[in-house]
């Protein structure tokens, strides 16, 4: 029986959904969504917090400030709150509602980015005004989630073994890559482990990470519009970008599985079955993605019908026949 005196300590670290009746191939889904946060960004949160203290940059009485576009804002305000810290989350317009209220039901600041930055975008934006916030007084500690080790050493001690202790014959991980803390984490961890396993990034049309031109992009997590940099491209095999469009299609196509799943979750799962229908038509594949969140945090954008009609001009009877379609399509392979 877990029995646990702080928030952070609880996480569920071998919860894995076998999708083959949703998606035809022999894909697992690593979910980290069952924590106090509701998402793998408290690994990262702790860990970055923890090498803060350590080091003595991080000290009783300070004020951390990160950007985030909502989930890394929930954990640290989370251990924020666990650990007697006050926490200042500068987000932009994309963060959802839920994301909001929970990071300030537990304490924290919010500041919201409405105007984007004519090179850095949004996320460039955000990254200015933290830096004007730390300059501004004493007492202000940024972790930088896109520079700091710990964001990507948190998966290579926990999501990579995880993953690695329960798909030992393991080809192929999928991970989304946002700040790619988890995608470095788990790829330095195979490395080094398992090398014979691919490691494919998954990203979002739109963004910057690896080299494609920016675009808009309205569902927040995965994709940057600054290169984050603790990316080392050499430790990727192949990346993937999906259009958003798609990651609702996968989204909803999900939850009438009875699976409630994040934004995320739909772009890597997307992502996933787009890298194997190119390279592995033959479906001999034993593979793992990883879902950072549920969809509780995406209530009022992915599953809202307002939303879905107002920014993509979709709507529930589209998205149930993609999806019927493809049930079909499946079903005669």
């Amino acid at each position: 029986m877990p029995v646990i005196s702080a928030p952070h300590e609880f996480n569920v670290p071998d919860l894995f959904i076998d999708l083959k009746s949703v998606l035809g191939a022999q894909l697992y889904l690593k979910c980290e969504g069952f924590n106090f946060a509701g998402s793998i960004k408290l690994k990262a949160a702790v860990e970055m917090i923890a090498r803060g203290e350590l080091s003595g940059a991080l000290r009783p009485g300070m004020t951390l400030v990160e950007s985030s576009s909502g989930n890394l804002g929930v954990a640290l305000s989370l251990v924020a709150a666990s650990k007697g810290y006050r926490f200042i989350c500068v987000t932009d317009s994309r963060c959802t509602l839920a994301n909001r209220q929970r990071m300030e039901n537990l304490g924290a600041q919010v500041r919201i980015i409405t105007e984007p930055d004519e090179e850095g975008g949004l996320l460039g934006a955000r990254i200015r005004h933290v830096e004007e916030l730390c300059a501004g007084g004493e007492g202000f500690i940024w972790l930088n989630q896109y520079a700091n080790l710990g964001n990507w050493m948190s998966h290579y001690r926990t999501t990579g073994p995880e993953i690695g202790a329960q798909f030992p014959d393991l080809d192929v991980l999928f991970i989304g890559a946002g700040t790619t803390g988890t995608l470095m984490g788990c790829a330095r961890y195979f490395r080094e482990n398992q090398p014979s396993v691919t490691v494919v990034a998954v990203d979002s049309v739109g963004s910057v990470t690896f080299g494609t031109p920016p675009g808009p992009r309205m569902i927040p997590g995965l994709g940057t519009s600054v290169r984050p940099q603790i990316l080392d491209d050499s430790y990727v095999d192949d990346v993937v970008h999906v259009p958003e469009t798609d990651t609702i299609r996968m989204c909803h196509r999900l939850v009438r599985h009875g699976f409630v799943l994040g934004g995320s979750t739909g772009t890597v799962l997307s992502g996933a079955q787009q890298w194997i229908a190119v390279n592995r038509p033959e479906r001999d594949i034993l593979g793992v993605a990883i879902s950072p969140d549920l969809g509780d945090h995406y209530l009022d954008t992915v599953y809202q019908q307002k939303w879905l009609q107002d920014i993509y001009g979709l709507d529930r009877d589209e998205l149930s026949e993609a999806d019927e379609l493809s049930a079909a399509s499946r079903a005669t392979a």
